[in-house]
């Protein structure tokens, strides 16, 4: 499939299904870009379907048929929305939380390949079932090792609102959770001794896998 080049063209690639319930429309909404006019199509459409693919296959539609609604939040970027995102950052503006290129490319950036060739793609997202736990109290780590625990994601990383969080598939996963919410920091990654195991006691009473 060719870049977009036209509403035609632009709403054939929004028409395709990454999975059972999961279009190529809703990932490429971009709050940023709308605003400030910025187009948010990939130049690469099928490598950003391929990894966009792999995402929901693998994480989203388990945690969909697990828990209901996935609310997407923030997904595919292309690399000039980024790119702008991260300029304002670096320029001290509030409500642009993106890292450089480099470190998106297969991550929110799905259709550039990392600097090992690897695809990957990253999805911010909250879980309504478990938004409603959080505001009541629930700890945003039960929910971030029942993931670790039953699903092939790649890194997480954890934010204050609504316990969303960046979720991400790539062919050679690290397994890493980080978080803005207390405690911040890195909760595990390859090499620390609660990367394996079981982490049953944290999500007795959640769901099982679907």
């Amino acid at each position: 499939m060719r870049a977009p080049t036209s509403v035609v063209t632009l709403d054939k690639l929004g028409r395709v299904r990454l999975s059972q319930n999961f279009w190529m429309r809703e990932f490429l909404y971009s709050e940023v870009a709308n605003f400030h006019g910025i187009p948010n199509m990939p130049d690469d459409p099928d490598l950003a379907i391929a990894a966009g693919t792999q995402l929901c296959e693998n994480l989203l539609e388990p945690l969909h048929r697990t828990f209901g609604k996935v609310l997407v939040r923030s997904a595919y970027r292309s690399p000039t929305v980024n790119k702008f995102c991260n300029d304002q950052q670096r320029a001290g503006k509030a409500g642009y939380p993106c890292a450089a290129n480099p470190a998106n490319y297969a991550g929110h950036i799905w259709d550039i390949r990392d600097s090992e060739g690897c695809i990957g793609a990253t999805a911010t997202i909250v879980l309504p079932w478990f938004a409603d736990r959080y505001e009541k109290g629930a700890d945003w780590r039960s929910l971030a090792w029942w993931i670790h625990d039953h699903l092939p994601y790649d890194s997480m990383y954890f934010f204050p609102k609504l316990a969303g969080f960046n979720l991400t598939w790539h062919e050679k996963p690290k397994r890493r959770i980080d978080s803005y919410v207390t405690p911040k920091g890195c909760l595990t990654k390859a090499g620390m001794a609660n990367n394996s195991g079981d982490h049953a006691e944290w999500y007795r009473d959640f769901p099982q896998l679907a």
